[in-house]
């Protein structure tokens, strides 16, 4: 589906704030309650837009760590089994296949750096796991919400990923 500025600008406004109502929406975009409901029910309806939450801070929950860890794996190991071996540790909050020489890069979130540690050693014990390469974040310079995307101030076209 083609998004135009105005449906970029509401998911914009709904990342911002998700609890905000159409017409607080459309005050901001420069349209009207019912249309804006219009907008987003369309962007529903073509999966543009995938659902609503809560941003909880990590920090909240005692999450107080996190890490990057390269995963190397042996021989052909299909990215379907990284991601349902991956699914059993509720401390990777996202898993990705990479290119270079890692096959896989998880992102773990964790009480300390001792939690990160047993983390990865268990995820190191995975039969198809050969080796880990990890790193610890000190502090985020850039945290966008999830699913937000920063636009080109020139034109408002999506850039980045």
């Amino acid at each position: 589906m083609e998004l135009d500025r105005l449906d970029r600008d509401i998911i914009a406004a709904l990342v911002e704030d998700a609890r905000a109502t159409y017409a607080e929406i459309g005050h901001h975009v420069g349209l009207s309650a019912s249309a804006v409901k219009r907008r987003v029910d369309r962007l529903r309806d073509t999966g543009a837009i995938t659902g609503f939450s809560a941003r909880v801070a990590p920090r909240a929950l005692g999450w107080n760590t996190e890490a990057y860890v390269e995963l190397f794996c042996q021989g052909k190991t299909k990215p379907s089994d990284i991601a349902l071996a991956m699914t059993r540790y509720p401390e990777v909050v996202a898993a990705a296949t990479i290119t270079g020489e890692a096959d896989a890069l998880l992102h773990i979130r964790a009480t300390d750096v001792r939690h990160v540690e047993r983390v990865i050693e268990r995820i190191a014990a995975e039969s198809f796991v050969v080796r880990t390469k990890s790193s610890i974040v000190l502090s985020r310079l850039v945290d966008l919400p999830t699913g937000a995307v920063a636009a080109d101030p020139r034109n408002g076209s999506p850039v980045g990923g």
